[in-house]
């Protein structure tokens, strides 16, 4: 068990004093079996109402009403969790589900809806072609695909540091062969659910004790594969793991435009937004 501590401070500033919209804040961790979320807090500056809901695939989401125009916009968030995950878990899978290809059940497929379906055209077949490639025989493990799959775009995709905001395309993503955590990500989860796998994209924060303590901890995006019986496991195709050791998921979406820390705009013009700042700090205690 590892007890960490997550700081996330996001400032906006502006040319001059703005009204500012709703914002939607996704930035409290999902509390699982092999999470705890021992304590939370959220300050905004302005001043702001905060409203609570769960999304409907149960993220929980704070909407920050402003009353009163500002130049500044400063959101700080503060999370103790307790993390359990294992380093090398061992997934208990339905028997049916071993091998593939397998199918879901009725309520499985009705229940995973648009997760089964891709999100971006395919039109030539090329990524479904690469991801075929995978498949090297008529019945394969199918933990053992994934994890190659998994891999395979560690081995096709070059990671970089990507600023500019959106999720590049999977198309784009392997023609260019290179990428943010976010759109190697959302490859992977183009990519299994042309083999008919049920995916989801997870946002959160990566704690990696094996780096300094200056890089410990960052925002992080990733996947999750939905198996009968193991239920969601994790996939992060940026460091070539699986399983959830080292990260802290905040919320899932269908894909990664869904599930940004914070969202939000003002009235004015693009003129009057000067710049932002985002820090992230991971402590484990």
């Amino acid at each position: 068990m590892v007890k960490l501590r997550i700081r996330h401070d996001t400032i906006y500033r502006y040319r001059h004093a703005v009204l500012l919209q709703p914002h939607r804040l996704m930035l409290v961790p999902r509390g699982s079996h092999d999470l705890t979320i021992l304590s939370s807090s959220l300050d905004v500056s302005p001043k702001a109402d905060i409203a609570w809901a769960q999304d409907v695939l149960g993220n929980l989401v704070a909407t920050a009403s402003f009353a009163v125009p500002t130049d500044k916009l400063a959101i700080s968030s503060e999370v103790l969790v307790d993390q359990r995950a294992l380093a090398w878990p061992i997934y208990r899978i339905a028997p049916g589900a071993h091998t593939y290809p397998f199918g879901y059940s009725y309520g499985e497929m009705a229940d995973l809806g648009a997760l089964l379906h891709p999100e971006h055209d395919d039109p030539e077949g090329v990524l479904a072609t690469w991801t075929r490639s995978f498949v090297l025989g008529p019945t394969v493990d199918t933990l053992s695909l994934l994890k190659n799959i998994n891999n395979g775009i560690g081995d096709a995709v070059a990671y970089r540091t990507r600023e500019e905001e959106g999720t590049q395309s999977p198309l784009e993503t392997l023609s260019i062969a290179n990428g943010s955590c976010r759109d190697m990500s959302a490859l992977f989860i183009d990519a299994v659910r042309h083999l008919g796998f049920g995916a989801r994209a997870v946002s959160g924060y990566l704690h990696d004790p094996d780096v300094s303590l200056d890089d410990a901890g960052s925002t992080h995006a990733w996947a999750e594969a939905y198996l009968p019986a193991a239920g969601w496991i994790a996939f992060d195709p940026t460091h070539g793991r699986v399983g959830s050791a080292n990260l802290i998921p905040v919320a899932v979406g269908r894909c990664n435009t869904q599930i940004m820390p914070v969202t939000g705009g003002y009235a004015g013009d693009a003129e009057d937004f000067s710049g932002m700042e985002v820090r992230v700090g991971v402590e484990e205690l």
